[in-house]
């Protein structure tokens, strides 16, 4: 298929399809709960997409290759963040060298979006020195995860800007995560997130299920990310108010003692108890402690989250895996434990 046909495909599939279970939710808009949100404008075709890496250092000129042919191939201008290629240990560059590039994007008027390369370490580095009256000035799209989690709560907490846990630029491609990338961006498009269904040769669904730690339904601001990040956060302003919002968190590459040591900082921190809703991704990579054994994942939603009776699920396609979700971080959503679903209440961008 031609580029061209490919981005057409692309575009008018976005407009029509529900993708990576998303779909037309129930009619329902509000205010955010005690804070305005802060909208970027969504994406044309033509637009101009920034790329940064606040986090961990690219090791090869590929990855940039390729995040820049994937937006391009959508439809998209690239702009490069001029410290992309920098180098400071295993940092992408200085901490002056990252927060001008993450500022030079959201000064430059021609740039729409700003994706992050990869993710890695160092973000929370960056946030006690960025400009966020620039930022709260010039709100614009912001998509990453994993270390980026850092950048996406700080820019909630100090602006209230609704920015997107997703893809990053070395993420995996697919036709099904470019048709979601347009039905947020460009359709802006309230969906229902839901993992696929697909059974595929046995007579039952063994890959990407849900299970049901409490049911029920809720309604709340979602926020969330990785849980190392996230709970590294703990007791800086950085981190946003809790108080009845819906928590989503992933992690990878973790045991389990790790694991429960940062669900008990959640819960001495308040943060599990502040909650309405809870959303468990995936522990890609996750594996038992050494030694004596170890609790299993089970055992500490059992133990974290079960006792607050709260709405909760885990196994949703959120996490360091392909065609994962972009959720819209600092939106209002409505979810359903039972069936496993995130459903956007509002617009994520404006028109």
């Amino acid at each position: 298929m031609e580029k061209r046909d490919f981005i057409k495909s692309i575009a008018l599939g976005a407009l029509s399809i529900p993708v990576l279970g998303m779909g037309k939710p129930d009619a329902g808009t509000g205010a955010l709960y005690g804070q305005a949100a802060l909208l970027a404008r969504k994406l044309k075709l033509g637009d101009t997409i920034g790329l940064i890496t606040p986090a961990g250092v690219l090791d090869d000129e590929e990855s940039i290759s390729i995040a820049r042919e994937i937006f391009e191939t959508l439809g998209f201008k690239v702009k490069e963040g001029k410290h992309i290629r920098s180098r400071y240990g295993n940092l992408a560059g200085t901490d002056q060298e990252r927060i001008a590039d993450v500022h030079d994007m959201f000064s430059d008027a021609t740039v729409k979006a700003i994706v992050c390369i990869r993710g890695g370490s160092g973000t929370s580095r960056l946030l006690d020195r960025l400009d966020y009256k620039l930022i709260s000035n010039n709100p614009k799209i912001l998509l990453g995860y994993s270390d980026i989690t850092a950048l996406i709560l700080a820019l909630y907490a100090k602006t209230g800007l609704v920015t997107f846990h997703g893809a990053v630029g070395i993420s995996t491609w697919t036709k099904k995560l470019a048709e979601a990338f347009n039905a947020q961006f460009l359709a802006n498009q309230p969906a229902i997130f839901e993992n696929p269904k697909s059974k595929g040769d046995n007579i039952v669904q063994t890959k990407d299920r849900i299970a049901t730690i409490h049911p029920g339904t809720t309604e709340g601001i979602l926020l969330g990310g990785n849980m190392t990040v996230l709970t590294g956060l703990c007791g800086s302003s950085y981190l946003p108010d809790f108080k009845d919002k819906i928590l989503f968190i992933e992690e990878v590459d973790e045991d389990m003692e790790r694991v429960d040591r940062m669900f008990c900082q959640l819960k001495n921190a308040g943060i599990l108890g502040a909650i309405k809703g809870f959303v468990f991704g995936k522990c890609t990579n996750c594996k038992p402690s050494s030694g004596y054994g170890s609790v299993t994942l089970d055992q500490l939603f059992n133990d974290y989250i079960k006792p607050l009776k709260i709405p909760a699920y885990s196994g949703a396609i959120i996490g360091h895996i392909a065609e994962q979700f972009i959720l819209p971080v600092g939106a209002k959503v409505r979810i359903d434990a039972s069936q496993g679903t995130i459903t956007l209440l509002e617009s994520a961008l404006k028109d």
